[in-house]
């Protein structure tokens, strides 16, 4: 258990987390508005970053995946578990901020739109990644499982990204990597890789908070699985009733 628990938690994680995120509010409030959508415009600041983040988190749950089932080393698991958390976090916010963003614009909280149906799906799929994890308390069963769902699932991905391509949505198509270059202002598109950098660099620092925490769990059940204790109840003892009343 020893070789699992680090005897002191680094602190720095949190304050690039508070830098990353005051940063990004900085930068999305003093930006000049869209022409068309006016203040609206601002959510786009944490929405796209959002959905970058569940795309690298599930990615590097894909990649960590891969590496535990060639190393059979339980720290890749652990990481991998981390980074679909987080970006089961950030889709949820992502999908959240788009209902928002699509209520104003659209004059609807959903539709069935190919982009926001296949989000929706790739969500629920890695909760139940996340549920499959707590299936059993095998850590090299549990980590298996999961390892090959981590990477059967990114599959969604693409499916997810090139959806506003293959097929007619209500979602816009990509505004900033195409071809014929980008269709927002050079300050809306500096903004908002200012805010896809921040909110990198923020997942890595919640990456070692979440990873160390992961530690701490299978530690304790580590410990559970050891005890050599009594069990409960051995210690209560039948009352001699050989000398009588």
């Amino acid at each position: 258990m020893a070789t699992l628990v680090q005897k002191k938690s680094p602190v720095w994680p949190w304050i690039v987390m508070a830098i990353a995120g005051l940063v990004t509010f900085v930068a999305a409030m003093t930006v000049p508005p869209d022409a068309v959508q006016g203040q609206l415009s601002r959510i786009m600041y944490v929405h796209v970053p959002s959905a970058w983040l569940a795309y690298l988190s599930f990615g590097v749950t894909m990649i960590a995946s891969g590496i535990y089932l060639w190393k059979r080393d339980l720290e890749w698991d652990r990481r991998a578990h981390a980074s679909a958390e987080i970006g089961v976090f950030f889709t949820g916010l992502a999908i959240a901020l788009g209902m928002i963003w699509g209520k104003s614009t659209w004059g609807t909280w959903w539709t069935w739109d190919a982009r926001l149906t296949l989000t929706a799906i790739m969500f629920f799929v890695y909760l139940g990644y996340l549920a499959l994890r707590r299936t059993t308390d095998d850590m090299d069963a549990r980590a298996k499982r999961a390892a090959v769902m981590g990477i059967l699932a990114i599959v969604q991905i693409p499916l997810v990204h090139f959806s506003v391509i293959w097929w007619q949505t209500l979602h816009q198509p990509p505004s900033i990597i195409k071809p014929e270059g980008p269709d927002m202002d050079t300050v809306m598109v500096l903004t908002l890789l200012t805010a896809v950098a921040s909110f990198t660099v923020m997942y890595i620092a919640m990456m070692v908070k979440r990873v160390e925490l992961a530690r701490l769990e299978d530690a304790v059940l580590i410990a559970e699985q050891t005890n050599t204790g009594p069990a409960a109840g051995e210690a209560v003892v039948a009352p001699d009733l050989s000398g009588g009343a």
